[in-house]
């Protein structure tokens, strides 16, 4: 599989506004490497320590983006140079993050994650606890993050109306988030759904980021 391929296939195939986070979970540097001489710059990583062991090998000018599940004490390790994080789904971990922003002078870029799947596996906000927390003074006292937009996954499933109701869900929940708390505020309009199996459905539902690896580097390599 030849990934400088594979990329040049999906910068053509995505539209303009929508944005490639190539998804390098278990890649070996060598191949970020590879993929950044072939013109991206943009990465995805959900395990922190992972990140930390890439991110020194690797330019500083990559956006890195962090996707998975994040625990409240890998925060601090972040915060210094991540430029978004797509997975806060909770207030304490919104206030953990705003900290460390503070101490290291930097308002980072968040995304709020919606449970919109099936399995309950899956984490993310419901409505009803996204809007309790957005009309909390707590949450207006923030300084140091900057809410971007929201982001979702959809059912594992062979069910593609099921994963277009998902996303559609989430789109709907953005716009309404967008009108009632964030109507004049340029930052927010991020829609981070969709990965390679799926993609394409996120798009025509409005998504502006797709998170995609496997699509793009081929079956996961286990690193040494």
């Amino acid at each position: 599989m030849d990934i400088v391929d594979n990329l040049q296939k999906l910068l053509q195939e995505l539209p303009a506004h929508v944005k490639l986070i190539a998804v390098s979970k278990t890649q070996h540097v060598h191949i970020i490497q590879q993929t950044y001489a072939a013109g991206q710059r943009v990465f995805g990583e959900n395990k922190v320590q992972e990140l930390l062991g890439k991110y020194p090998l690797l330019p500083r000018d990559i956006e890195w983006h962090f996707v998975g599940h994040l625990q409240t004490n890998k925060i601090k390790f972040l915060v210094p140079f991540v430029s978004m994080i797509h997975s806060i789904d909770s207030f304490r971990l919104l206030s953990e993050v705003n900290r460390f922003s503070q101490r290291y002078n930097r308002v980072v870029p968040i995304l709020l994650q919606f449970h919109i799947a099936t399995e309950e596996s899956k984490f993310g906000f419901s409505i009803e606890e996204a809007v309790a927390m957005l009309e909390s003074p707590e949450f207006q006292a923030l300084r140091h993050i900057r809410p971007a937009g929201v982001m979702g996954m959809a059912s594992f499933t062979d069910d593609m109306q099921r994963v277009r109701d998902e996303f559609r869900q989430l789109r709907s929940t953005f716009l309404d988030l967008k009108m009632k708390y964030f109507k004049d505020n340029e930052d927010f309009r991020e829609v981070s759904m969709g990965m390679s199996n799926d993609y394409q459905i996120a798009i025509e539902e409005g998504s502006t980021m797709v998170r995609l690896g496997t699509i793009l580097f081929g079956e996961r390599n286990l690193m040494p």
